[in-house]
């Protein structure tokens, strides 16, 4: 199973994502995609399996993984102060991974009628469902 993280700006949340997927499975495959080299290197540095930067090397490399988790603006065009592009979010939105999302509200877009968590909780929560992803599918192989 493979496990894209992506993040761009600093690469802080990719960085917790990273190091709690990491923490929970020391064997699963992350792939750290940024949208620059210093969110890419800081994602690596918290032990992704292998990396890569930049809008072609997201739209390549998107489509290998099985769960992609991810703050929600890589899905909007022009957010993260420009850094998602068009491309970028097009490629995420219709990857065949299952999408976990975090609702990190961008400031010109805010998601109405989810409950207000710590950024903590929602990557906590993601990696939960993360681990509930690899338990099902371990349960099937050893059916």
């Amino acid at each position: 199973m493979i496990v894209a993280v992506i993040d761009g700006m600093g690469g802080g949340i990719g960085v917790q994502i990273v190091t709690q997927l990491r923490q929970e499975f020391p064997t699963l495959e992350i792939l750290a995609l940024g949208t620059n080299a210093i969110a890419t290197d800081r994602m690596m540095q918290a032990k992704a399996t292998r990396g890569a930067t930049g809008e072609n090397a997201i739209r390549v490399s998107i489509n290998l993984a099985d769960l992609i988790v991810a703050p929600i603006g890589v899905i909007i065009p022009n957010s993260m102060l420009g850094e998602i592009t068009p491309a970028i979010a097009e490629a995420v939105a219709s990857a065949r991974g299952r999408k976990l999302l975090l609702p990190v509200n961008q400031p010109h877009f805010e998601i109405v009628g989810i409950e207000n968590k710590p950024l903590a909780k929602q990557i906590s929560a993601a990696v939960e469902l993360v681990r509930e992803v690899v338990n099902s599918r371990q349960r099937i192989t050893n059916e």
